[in-house]
């Protein structure tokens, strides 16, 4: 049953809209870049080295594009794949940790929520990173709860394995998570023997021999430096709001919030309940509290804020909140706050849903108004998309839903929280169908078409002015695209004094051939995509003209 529902809810209208710049088009380029240049030992970009990710999400994606081609769907498949491993894996441990019917609430409850829908139909890594940290610290979890014999060694084997997948899907942050929430739990279980066991030096033997499998591989083949380079980029990320990337502190805190409603505001206001618990179901429950502070606390000290870097917690909230509903004994009666923030969030996702849904209505009457002073938005809201009007049915499908969930939890209703539970699935599951592909309209659309009627063609692609990996994945750029001599020394010539001023040398690709488009010979159609704001510099070039210009993108190319 799970399986077929989560098959069901993941895996359509996978491809029903290009990729988003930036990630979701990163990782899938760097998978077609695998199959076009038949180098899968690691990963490209630009069809040069590529260090900020490991490859086995890559590989993946690459696997999936050999079967269903390059395109949406095999890019997003992985991750399609994985919400039904996920759902699947939420029943077990629901069931080992209380019953059959803890299990599945836990499962629906995770599957009503907005953000698991994005992450799990979307081409990014964070499900599988999420998983495999997930898994891990669940099984050293058991050695916690002192398993002992053959079974314990399993269960170290068996973390130490999906921490350095982990590893080698995202990066060395998912030992620095599943370190802080180890150490919290011993701490608070002063179960201090943990690291004098076998079980604990195999987990610490298996995580290093998997994570370090591939870096050593480079290394050994001569490419010492994806470890600097790989090194150095976890550092930005921590350090700096990487590409533009950064936010306040509880930028976070307002993410789950708002994507994961409702279960964000029950877990605020049940996750004290622990009544009538076993030794076992209160560890479980104590290392599920230290994993959700634990990424919620990291990833608002870190500099660089995206959406998914908090999704971990996912896992812990609906766990916690899973107990509430559970255990509930009346506690949201009578509480006025609980009221207060329930239809506060509710109210701001109904207007949400109310602007997009009329957007056709009001769109011309804001551009007017002056109030949006940007002129690329200005003119996104000028994109010619269909809309039938049916969209209107999703805000009385989510307030309906809303109202019985808050009934519900205030009449101690488990039947009507599990109404409401499947009234948001199938809401969210439309939501993201409709919705998704006409937002993309007006935010990238009139760029991808044209990256994509340049494949058509033998030409030179490159944006001006700002940074974007679309032009790559849906231009079809092949390796000898590039295979000028004059354009190649050209090229290396400028990365060299790029990386002479102490730059990251993969960084500047781009920059270099835009460069040499814009001022040296060239053999072929070039074509320069630039925000329309950006005009004027474009005019100073000189060189270039103008093709068109649609929803706030501006189109250029030079004749050889």
């Amino acid at each position: 049953m799970i399986v077929i529902l989560g098959a069901g809810i993941f895996m359509p209208f996978l491809g029903n809209c290009p990729l988003f710049d930036w990630d979701e088009i990163n990782f899938a380029e760097c998978a077609r870049e695998m199959l076009v240049s038949g180098n899968y030992e690691r990963v490209q970009l630009n069809f040069q080295p590529f260090w900020e990710k490991p490859p086995v999400f890559i590989w993946m994606q690459a696997f999936f594009m050999n079967i269903f081609g390059v395109n949406e769907f095999a890019a997003r498949f992985p991750n399609a794949l994985c919400s039904i491993i996920t759902l699947l894996f939420l029943f077990h441990a629901g069931k080992k940790f209380h019953s059959t019917q803890f299990a599945w609430l836990w499962v629906l409850l995770y599957i009503s929520l907005i953000l698991p829908h994005l992450y799990f139909r979307s081409g990014i890594i964070d499900p599988w990173f999420n998983l495999f940290i997930f898994y891990a610290i669940y099984q050293l979890m058991k050695i916690l709860n002192s398993i002992g014999g053959k079974s314990e060694i399993s269960a170290a084997l068996l973390a130490g394995i999906s921490l350095g997948l982990a590893v080698l899907t995202k990066g060395p942050a998912a030992i620095l998570i599943v370190g802080l929430v180890i150490l919290f739990v011993v701490v608070q279980t002063k179960n201090f023997q943990i690291v004098k066991r076998k079980s604990f030096l195999s987990f610490v033997m298996a995580t290093g021999v998997v994570s370090l499998s591939w870096f050593m591989v480079e290394w050994l083949r001569g490419n010492g430096d994806v470890i600097s380079e790989f090194i150095n980029y976890q550092k930005r990320l921590f350090n700096t709001g990487d590409a533009g990337h950064d936010g306040p502190f509880y930028y976070h805190v307002l993410v789950l919030l708002l994507g994961c409603f409702p279960a964000s505001v029950i877990f605020i206001f049940l996750f004290r309940n622990k009544e009538n618990l076993t030794p076992f179901q209160l560890l479980f429950r104590k290392t599920m509290l230290v994993l959700f502070w634990v990424v919620l606390i990291l990833f608002s000290i870190v500099k660089t804020k995206i959406v998914h870097y908090s999704s971990l917690c996912y896992f812990p909230l609906t766990f916690i909140t899973t107990i509430g509903i559970m255990q509930y004994s009346g506690r949201l009666q009578n509480n006025k706050s609980f009221r207060f923030l329930f239809w506060l969030v509710a109210i701001l996702f109904t207007m949400a849903l109310l602007a997009i849904s009329s957007i056709r209505f009001w769109k011309e009457n804001l551009i007017q108004s002056g109030l949006i002073k940007d002129a690329f938005a200005q003119a996104n809201l000028n994109a010619d998309v269909s809309w039938s009007g049916f969209e209107f049915l999703l805000v009385p499908l989510f307030v309906i839903a809303s109202f019985i969930m808050f009934k519900g939890l205030r009449m101690n209703n488990l039947k009507k929280v599990l109404a409401a539970m499947m009234l948001l699935i199938v809401f969210i599951t439309m939501a993201t169908a409709i919705l998704i592909p006409r937002v993309e309209m007006y935010s990238q659309h009139a760029a991808i078409a044209f990256y994509k009627a340049c494949a058509k063609h033998s030409c030179y692609v490159e944006t001006h002015g700002f940074k974007s990996y679309a032009y790559l994945f849906y231009s079809d750029r092949k390796p000898d695209d590039f295979s000028n001599p004059q354009q190649k020394q050209f090229i290396e010539k400028f990365i060299n004094e790029r990386e002479g001023e102490g730059k990251v040398r993969y960084a500047y690709y781009s920059n270099a051939y835009c460069h040499w488009m814009k001022y040296e010979k060239i053999d072929r159609p070039a074509y320069l995509v630039c925000k329309t704001k950006q005009e004027d510099e474009m005019n100073e070039i000189g060189s270039f003209n103008k093709l068109y210009d649609q929803n706030g993108y501006s189109f250029y190319v030079r004749m050889p």
